[in-house]
């Protein structure tokens, strides 16, 4: 076995690609996810990195995703609608394929939407409100997940771990991003924490007799819980609204039933939404990026940090510095590189 060494971004990228492409992914759709998946370990959230393949890989085994899957774009003629069928397939591809069209409508109208429907979705959000923004756009991307965060009050999964970001365009600096699940913390968390035998802080979740619990085995057997008590088990309530039953896709429950396990990735939809600030300060007073750009400076001189700053310090460091591999994740990529579907269960 070899010493944990570095891989620059690009031979990170190649190596996951071609783990997909060996595995049987299409090259529409092994590109686009490898590419969220290298965006997380280069921006050091190991729970969206690499952690992240084996799960697809799971869920293209058990035929509950589409391989061959190209999404299809569906653009309405005059509406700030713009929406793509990923066709059962993953739904990075068809998030790249309609991005530039719902950037286009958020241009002219000042606001848009992107509806992803027929996807299977596993990885962050920001890289989607990232895209946005790098477009001078502000966004707000949401979805739903499968049944495994009970509801304020409840004592069995119901609600899905419904991940929500944000994200404003900042001139010359990284932008003001912010993505997290509404549950306490994300079902890969929970992962992380029991494949390294550590207990789960208080308060993530209840045992599968409604019971609190710090083992982590029991907790995914069992219900997380929403963040912030009603108003995160709101939050996650409205996102099945939104992204599931208003855009015409599965809720929590109906996912979890199309898939049958929480080991697989589950089967949804997605809304992105996407907002032009100058458009919306049009006729008013003062810029709408400089009198950001005043409030993001009120926060910092609190001492306070923004949201994301980690993320953005740990990218810079990836881009000039490379990505740093252990010597078991080295190992991990050989051996899915080797074995393909193979090596997964």
């Amino acid at each position: 076995m070899t010493d944990s060494r570095r891989l620059t971004i690009q031979e990170l990228n190649d190596r996951v690609e071609a783990i997909f492409r060996k595995a049987g992914l299409n090259a529409v759709q092994a590109g686009a996810v490898a590419r969220v998946i290298v965006a997380g370990e280069r921006d050091a959230c190991k729970s969206h990195g690499i952690y992240r393949i084996e799960g697809a890989l799971r869920t293209m085994k058990a035929g509950k995703v589409r391989p061959d899957a190209v999404p299809e774009l569906l653009v309405q003629e005059a509406s700030a609608i713009v929406k793509v069928n990923a066709k059962g397939g993953f739904a990075n591809s068809a998030f790249e394929l309609g991005l530039p069209h719902v950037i286009e409508r958020a241009r002219a109208y000042g606001l848009a939407a992107l509806v992803i429907n027929d996807c299977t979705h596993f990885s962050a959000l920001w890289p989607e409100v990232e895209a946005l923004t790098e477009h001078g756009l502000a966004g707000i991307v949401m979805c739903p997940s499968y049944s495994s965060v009970a509801p304020m009050g409840g004592n069995k999964p119901l609600l899905g771990t419904n991940p929500f970001a944000f994200g404003w365009p900042r001139r010359d600096k990284p932008p003001y991003v912010f993505d997290f699940a509404t549950s306490v913390a994300a079902r890969g968390e929970i992962e992380l924490h029991r494949r390294a035998g550590k207990p789960l802080p208080e308060g993530w979740a209840i045992d599968a007799a409604g019971q609190p619990t710090t083992n982590p085995d029991a907790a995914l057997a069992g219900a997380m819980l929403p963040f912030g008590g009603h108003k995160g088990s709101a939050i996650g309530t409205m996102i099945e609204l939104l992204a599931g039953i208003m855009i015409g896709d599965l809720t929590s429950p109906e996912a979890l039933e199309a898939l049958g396990s929480t080991t697989l990735v589950p089967p949804h939809g997605e809304l992105i939404l996407a907002f032009s600030p100058e458009k919306f300060a049009a006729g008013r007073p003062g810029d709408p990026f400089a009198r950001a750009e005043t409030l993001f400076e009120a926060i910092v001189g609190q001492g306070a940090r923004l949201p994301s700053q980690r993320r953005f310090e740990a990218r810079a460091k990836s881009e000039a510095e490379d990505i740093l591999l252990t010597a078991s994740e080295f190992e991990q990529l050989d051996r899915l590189l080797a074995l393909g579907l193979d090596a997964v269960a």
